[in-house]
């Protein structure tokens, strides 16, 4: 059975070119990035000049980019940063975000006794900016903003030059998830306001296992993992050199990509959303219904029947990959944290299905879930 994957807002294949430029430092180019003999200089080079080359794409300096094991990490270590080096004493997010951001703000504010607040959620999935201003001004104390670009589920973008504006007029800190936008956007970190974001590298034909923490040079911050020199002695440990080298090329080829992939996407995107619309009239889509959500991303509700409760594990069987929510929620029986937040609550007569697109897919893929989607509702 030939499947379908419209899963990339959880992970994408990695790119033929990604693993061509990989393969070198899985063979031959084996060397520990330490040592100091000619196998480990050339393994420090790769890494190196990875560095130079994903500074240089998205607009920063080498010494602002710090590789990691993907965004979870990145998110944790600039939240706990900002609390333990740079005195922030209150957290402002959002209940949509990652469990990554969401998680990490409960156990850090229950162990530090810090105030932990929510920016309310309009209708349409966006934040009220509105809103994070008055908390922003509510309190002398200086505060921690955490807040995705754009969400993994529903797609919303956030105004993240209005955060930065926000953040920079009341002294906060601005740390921003951009999981699902670095790599699908272009990225220029010299003009945003913000301290730290988060980056993974298999959301855009990267491999996985391999991420980037951006922290400005304006904030001095400690290091986030001990027993070692590596990354200018921020992070101990042996670096994945190979990981970090396909990063760097998924990186370039996605921006080299970029306004042929989007305007692909985006158009088949939307072509979902219209036939869905036509053969499945009972449906709704969670979020922004116009250009201020991800190109990639397209977020369903079906009506809940007997027949739609267990639709992703028929569409599964039926060799059709798509989820429920984040990867972490995909085939949970239970509506996400997101969806429950954009419906307040009213979302248990639902069952909310993201399908996520990239450059490999087609229209005759999507005919063909469609025809499922008849077929099984």
């Amino acid at each position: 059975m030939t499947r379908i994957y419209f899963d990339n807002a959880a992970t994408t294949a990695l790119d033929p070119e990604v693993l061509e430029a990989m393969m070198p430092y899985l063979t031959e180019k084996f060397g520990n990035p330490s040592s100091v003999y000619s196998y480990g200089r050339e393994a420090k080079m790769g890494i190196e000049a990875a560095r130079k080359n994903v500074a240089k794409l998205l607009g920063c300096k080498p010494g602002e980019i710090f590789f990691t094991s993907g965004g979870t990490e990145s998110s944790n270590a600039a939240i706990v940063a900002a609390v333990r080096d740079l005195g922030c004493k209150r957290i402002i997010t959002s209940p949509l975000e990652h469990h990554a951001t969401l998680h990490a703000t409960e156990a850090i504010a229950k162990e530090r006794g810090l105030t932990l607040e929510h920016v309310r959620v309009l209708p349409d999935g966006h934040l009220d900016l509105e809103h994070l201003e008055t908390l922003l001004a509510g309190s002398p104390e200086k505060a921690l903003v955490t807040l995705m670009h754009a969400n993994n589920e529903i797609g919303n973008l956030l105004n993240v030059e209005k955060v930065g504006d926000l953040c920079e007029q009341y002294g906060a800190v601005f740390h921003c998830d951009m999981v699902q936008t670095i790599g699908h956007y272009p990225i220029d970190f010299s003009k945003l306001k913000m301290h730290f974001a988060s980056g993974a590298g298999h959301k855009f034909h990267g491999p996985k296992g391999v991420g980037i923490k951006y922290v400005s040079e304006n904030v001095q911050v400690k290091p986030f993992l001990h027993g070692g020199s590596q990354e200018r002695n921020m992070r101990a440990g042996t670096e994945n050199l190979y990981g970090i080298v396909g990063f760097s090329k998924a990186l370039e080829l996605a921006m080299a990509r970029y306004e042929s992939d989007a305007q692909q996407i985006r158009s088949l995107r939307d072509y979902m959303c219209e036939q869905l619309q036509k053969e499945i009239p009972q449906i709704s889509c969670n979020g922004d219904g116009g250009d201020q959500r991800l190109y990639t991303v397209l977020n369903v509700s079906f009506p809940k029947t007997d027949k739609s409760e267990m639709l992703l594990f028929a569409l599964d069987m039926a060799g059709v990959c798509v989820s429920g929510g984040s990867a972490c929620s995909s085939g949970a029986s239970s509506v996400s944290h997101v969806i429950k937040a954009l419906h307040n609550g009213q979302s248990e007569s639902m069952v909310p299905v993201r399908f996520s697109f990239c450059r490999h897919n087609t229209k005759a893929e999507v005919d063909a879930v469609i025809e499922k989607l008849k077929g099984l509702l």
